[in-house]
């Protein structure tokens, strides 16, 4: 799941302007982390532990394990900021997912649906077997527990393209560091994510929080 991959639109198709023919993105598989900002371990390795629920500084805290290890156990949790889409993706291995913190969105499907998503509020749990297609989204912040065996790749079914590929100069209108406006207010570009037609950025207001919009709603002041 992306944080990062952090978004509120109720049709994909109608979240971003897409990106340039030569560059559109065709289905890829990265590392369980892979388009994630921040990634930080909590745990001290195979001994008990209890690891109390509270704030993550990035978008990932690995609770347990490693998720991208063959065949060995892994426990994380994922950081959604509001106004976060998942694209559709799958995984390689069985997924097993609880809501920790706030209400997510979920639903499975080769393209994104609204209709299909399914409100899981916190004690929530989802199952999706490996090579399911799913997709998410968060209206407000969550935080979400993933477990499962290894290796947890991510195969991004439209492709992904950050601020940190080749591609990012003809695929964002905006970049790191740009003053913007936006629906929940005003924030500096952070990081930019695109996949078929969602083109969103991470944003980060005067106060320090963190949200995500979607290109088409993002404008200079």
């Amino acid at each position: 799941m992306l944080r990062h991959l952090a978004l509120p639109c109720l049709l994909l198709a109608a979240c971003g302007r897409g990106t340039h023919a030569n560059h559109a993105p065709t289905a890829e598989t990265r590392s369980a982390t892979g388009a994630a900002t921040g990634v930080a371990r909590a745990d001290s390795g195979r001994g008990p532990r209890m690891i109390p629920l509270g704030p993550l500084s990035g978008d990932v805290q690995i609770l347990f394990g490693d998720p991208d290890a063959e065949g060995q156990p892994f426990v994380m949790r994922i950081r959604e900021l509001p106004g976060t889409i998942v694209p559709p993706h799958s995984h390689p291995v069985d997924e097993h997912i609880t809501i920790v913190q706030g209400t997510w969105y979920f639903g499975f499907g080769e393209r994104f649906d609204s209709t299909a998503l399914r409100e899981l509020k916190t004690g929530s749990y989802a199952f999706a077997p490996s090579g399911t297609t799913m997709f998410a989204r968060s209206p407000e912040p969550a935080i979400v527990q993933v477990h499962g065996i290894g290796p947890f790749k991510i195969h991004w079914h439209h492709g992904m393209i950050t601020f940190d590929d080749p591609a990012a100069g003809t695929t964002f209108r905006f970049k790191r560091g740009d003053e913007v406006m936006t629906e929940r207010g005003r924030g500096r570009i952070r990081h930019g994510y695109a996949s078929g037609t969602l083109i969103q950025y991470e944003i980060e207001a005067a106060d320090g929080t963190l949200f995500m919009a979607q290109e088409s709603g993002v404008r200079r002041p």
